[in-house]
């Protein structure tokens, strides 16, 4: 690529919004990496796949194949200035495919998980208003939640007062809105969640035999599965492939170090990873261990009852519930405002228009995954997926293995890591710029194929993870 394109495309932001600083948009990108993967699904693959010996592998993995496509993704947005249409088309238009792919991804993921958002504030005001009980117990052969969301009404309820509220704070902009929250939100989760841990150690009886099945490295569960499984988890728990990072970093000043701020939001997000394991495998060890494989029904169905049965469990199961609505909140927040941002850069549109544009398309897309468990539940994609499921494979298992396995080829031999490394370079020496170059060429490449084939294979029946 010739030097007078890169000059071009060096755009910088012009005239759209910015964080504040360093703080603002670290908070900001790590809000958006931390969400409910962290706090039910991390801990029950950590389970599943040998306790400590998962730990180890999710970690050297966040460091070394999430840092690169992390820093290459905000260099990208920061570069060009734009959403990920904008940005891949100024730096070449025939690659305008990944920007769209990547524009598509958080909108077809924001309904459905402010549906599970609404589900976590229907429990957190349940457990708010002294109902934990009736949420543990179930109700003939069915569980409360199979019950609550085969109604009709009361998920989509739930659902537009979650969606609601994240439109609302995404209507006042980067700083005044996303930043803002934000630098609350994440402090006070942290805050919780280790209040949650020791106020968990210190009132469960067998609490350490938890911790040790937690942290002890199993290493007779190491197989490739263990791998694979890690590296999906981390794939979509620090928000790549979906034009999140790309849209962050084109908010972002040039004098803020890209290096260090991927590595911040990384400690941020395997903190927060680890901690919710802290939370949930010791109790549910000491309680009922058969539980912990449950995957999303583990917070819904088993922790009410885990609750239940705790000394002052209703006091510590609301705390609970509100830790993961702030954090489902700070999630679809950042979602929300990649669709915006992107809209407000296609169409040229205010971003309150745009704001209401995205919002009324989440609504319809987000009741359909509503029904997709109560008046629709006979209907099954392809046989097998539930609505919300079929999002959720399609968006996870499929277009973002996708996305970053084009980003990483676009990078490499079209564009090249020298131009990703020279932006990067603008706030500071790129102490890994050697690691980068190999991750993103080579490694990184094998790595996304991997995980998209795997993923396929389970989504189709032919494996198990």
């Amino acid at each position: 690529m010739s030097t007078e394109k890169k000059i071009s495309v060096d755009a910088g932001g012009g005239n759209r919004g910015s964080f504040t600083g360093k703080i603002g948009f670290v908070l900001a990108a790590a809000g958006s990496a931390v969400g409910l993967g962290n706090i039910w699904r991390f801990p029950y693959l950590a389970a599943k796949y040998g306790g400590g010996i998962f730990l180890l592998v999710y970690i050297l993995l966040s460091v070394t194949f999430g840092f690169t496509l992390m820093v290459a993704e905000i260099a990208i947005g920061r570069k060009t200035g734009q959403s990920p249409i904008g940005a891949f088309r100024a730096l070449d238009k025939r690659f305008t495919f990944i920007g769209v792919l990547g524009a598509v991804v958080p909108m077809l993921i924001l309904p459905y998980y402010s549906v599970i958002g609404g589900w976590v504030t229907k429990y957190a005001f349940g457990f708010m208003t002294g109902h934990m009980t009736e949420m543990a117990t179930n109700i003939g052969e069915s569980t409360y939640f199979g019950m609550y969301i085969s109604n009709v009404w009361e998920p989509i309820g739930w659902f537009a007062l979650f969606m609601g509220a994240t439109a609302l704070i995404v209507l006042f902009g980067v700083q005044k809105g996303v930043e803002k929250v934000s630098k609350v939100m994440m402090p006070v989760l942290v805050v919780l969640m280790i209040f949650i841990v020791i106020y968990s150690f210190c009132t469960t009886d067998n609490v350490w035999e938890g911790v040790v099945y937690y942290l002890k490295p199993d290493f007779s569960k190491f197989t490739y599965m263990t791998v694979v499984a890690a590296m999906g988890q981390l794939f979509y728990s620090m928000s790549l492939a979906m034009g999140i990072m790309i849209t962050f970093g084109s908010y972002m000043k040039k004098d803020i170090s890209i290096e260090n701020s991927a590595h911040q939001i990384e400690i941020f997000d395997t903190g927060i990873a680890f901690l919710a394991g802290l939370m949930i495998v010791p109790a549910c060890v000491a309680y009922d261990p058969s539980q912990l494989t449950k995957g999303p029904g583990l917070m819904f169905g088993v922790l009410p009852k885990v609750f239940d049965n705790m000394f002052g469990g209703a006091f510590i199961g609301t705390v609970f519930f509100l830790m993961v609505l702030l954090a489902a909140l700070t999630s679809s927040i950042s979602l929300m405002e990649t669709v915006v941002s992107t809209v407000q850069d296609k169409w040229k549109l205010s971003r309150r228009v745009s704001c209401l544009i995205v919002f009324g398309i989440s609504i319809l897309l987000g009741v359909l995954s509503c029904l997709g468990y109560s008046a629709w539940d006979d209907i099954l994609v392809f046989g097998k997926f539930a609505i919300l499921d079929f999002f959720d494979f399609v968006t996870n298992s499929v277009m973002m293995p996708i996305i970053a396995l084009c980003t990483c080829i676009f990078v490499s031999f079209i564009l090249k890591p020298s131009v990703v490394i020279d932006e990067i370079s603008l706030s500071g020496r790129f102490r890994l710029k050697g690691m980068f170059s190999v991750i993103i060429r080579y490694i990184a490449p094998v790595c996304l194929l991997v995980i998209l084939v795997f993923a396929i294979l389970e989504g189709v029946g032919v494996i198990t993870v």
